[in-house]
Order: C-alpha cells, then sequence, then structure tokens
C-alpha cells in the first residue's frame, strides 16, 4: 500500500502529473512535490515519480531521466503503465501516449519532427484545461484528499484507469456481435462495419467499434460504421478516418435521418433494418 507520493518540484509535465493522476486513483496517498530521501527512495510504500534517478518498480520508483540517450522514447507514466500491465492498452487506445513520451524525453522540436507537423502545432493543441492543471499543480507544495486540484487528479486517474481495463473487454464484446458489409456501389465496394442493437445497451457502442478497428488493424479497409445511437432509438453512420468518398450530407433530406452534421462525417437514422442502413450508406 502505498502511503505518500513524491515527485519534483518546480515545472509539471504531462507525464508526471497523468502518473499522479494514476496513483491518486489507486491509492489516495497524499502527494509532496519535493526530492526524494534515500530512505524514501527504498521504502515501497513511497511512490517516486520522475525525480530520484532510480526506475525500480519493486520499490514503486518510476524515474527515466538516467536513461541513455539513445534509450526509445520513455516518461515516468510509461513506466507506471508498464508496472500496472497496462502500458500495451495505452499504446492501442491513447493516441496521445507516444507524443507524451516524445515530449518529455526529446523535447518538442523532436517531436514535432517526429509528428511531421511544424514545432508550433504542439502548443496549438494545448488548451487552458492542459495548462491550468500543469499550472496549478506546479504551485503546489503538497496536495492531499479534499484540495481541489487533487480530487480533480482523482478523476482523471479514474477515468483513465477505467477507460485502459474496459478496452479490452470492449473489443471482445465488439468481436461477438459484429457484422461486416461489403457494400457494392457501382464499381465500388463500401467496406461497413454493423453493431446491432444489444441489451443492455452497449456502451459508447461508437467508441467501441473504433476501438475494434484500430486493435485489429482494419483502418485502411472498413469506410463506415453503423452503430446504436445513443440518443435516441435508430443508428448513427459514420465515416472512419474521414473516408473520402463519404458524406452524409447526401442523405439528410431523406424522411428517416434526423441529423447530419454539416462536415458529412455522421448522420442520425430512426432506421433499423439492415437493408435501409445499407441503403443509406450507398
Amino acid at each position: 500500500m502505498i502511503r505518500s507520493i513524491v515527485t519534483h518540484p518546480g515545472s509539471a509535465h504531462k507525464d508526471d502529473v497523468l502518473a499522479v493522476c494514476l496513483l491518486i486513483a489507486l491509492h489516495g496517498a497524499p502527494v509532496v512535490r519535493r526530492e526524494p530521501t534515500a530512505d524514501e527512495l527504498g521504502d515501497p510504500a513511497v511512490a517516486i515519480v520522475d525525480v530520484g534517478g532510480s526506475h525500480d518498480p519493486a520499490l514503486h520508483n518510476f524515474d527515466h531521466h538516467h536513461f541513455p540517450r539513445e534509450h526509445p522514447p520513455t516518461c515516468a507514466l510509461s513506466l507506471l503503465l508498464q508496472h500496472l500491465d497496462l502500458y500495451d492498452n495505452a499504446l492501442n487506445f491513447c493516441d496521445w501516449l507516444e507524443p507524451a513520451e516524445w515530449f518529455d524525453s526529446r523535447g518538442p522540436v523532436r517531436t514535432a519532427e517526429w509528428l511531421g507537423v511544424p514545432r508550433r502545432a504542439i502548443s496549438q493543441l494545448n488548451s487552458p484545461i492542459d495548462s491550468t492543471l500543469l499550472r496549478r499543480f506546479a504551485k503546489a507544495s503538497a496536495l492531499s484528499a479534499g484540495d481541489p486540484i487533487y480530487e480533480f487528479m482523482r478523476i482523471v486517474g479514474d477515468d483513465l484507469l477505467e477507460h485502459l481495463r474496459v478496452a479490452g473487454e470492449r473489443i471482445d464484446f465488439v468481436a461477438k456481435q459484429v457484422q461486416h458489409w461489403s457494400l457494392k456501389h457501382g464499381s465500388q465496394t463500401i467496406e461497413t462495419l454493423f453493431l446491432p442493437i444489444t441489451q443492455p445497451p452497449a456502451d459508447d457502442p461508437g467508441g467501441a467499434l473504433h476501438s475494434y478497428i484500430r486493435a485489429k488493424g482494419f483502418g485502411d479497409t472498413i469506410a463506415a460504421i453503423v452503430y446504436p445511437d445513443r440518443r435516441g432509438p435508430g443508428y448513427g453512420i459514420s465515416r472512419v478516418e474521414d473516408h473520402p468518398q463519404l458524406d452524409f450530407c447526401q442523405v439528410k433530406n431523406e424522411p428517416d435521418v434526423h441529423f447530419a452534421h454539416i462536415s458529412g462525417f455522421v448522420c442520425k437514422t430512426t432506421a433499423t433494418s439492415p437493408d435501409r442502413l445499407q441503403a443509406l450508406v450507398r
């Protein structure tokens, strides 16, 4: 059982803050922002995050700064996720993890080069949610239960753990229910995945289908997904990876289509028969 969490003082980054979020969610221990003592580094009841020059999961020490320069991009969050046996799920279902590893271990310029984007794009993707949490955490010397920042971090950790733990279950659920439609349209074939309405209803069926597509490596072949609409009866129909040949604005005037996004990436329909859903995709 972790009785305290120690991380470095000064500026805070996504990797150390998220690692502390997970530890708060798991253990509810107070957080102290300072250099660890030698006794703390040897005490498995004290989690040391992103500081201390030691990576020793048995002692709950999660620092990467002593790794050699040629070491694959790694951060404190990576090390904790590996310890929790959640790293592979995180790589599969959290697109932000690898950029966080690169940013923390290689810096913004190398990260932008790796992503193939301008340097400024790294900061353009930030929001006040990111900057406020990082800044408020950086200003604190200690945090414990009841503090607003601590409780928000607990929520972040809880949600991330839940997401990673159920990811495999969602994929297994989809695999048992999904139907693969190869829909002919002229000389083309529209590869489509259909997830039927189930009881009890699926949680975030569209997101579950996207996770399934990614896990199975279908991103280059599946053009559309059809899934139960969480906001009402019927189905949602979406294109996958912004497939360039699908624009659901074209069906916005159909009598059983009650919503079509102006960008054309999704529509919602009260139709439930497979024949009619396939006709809308075509």
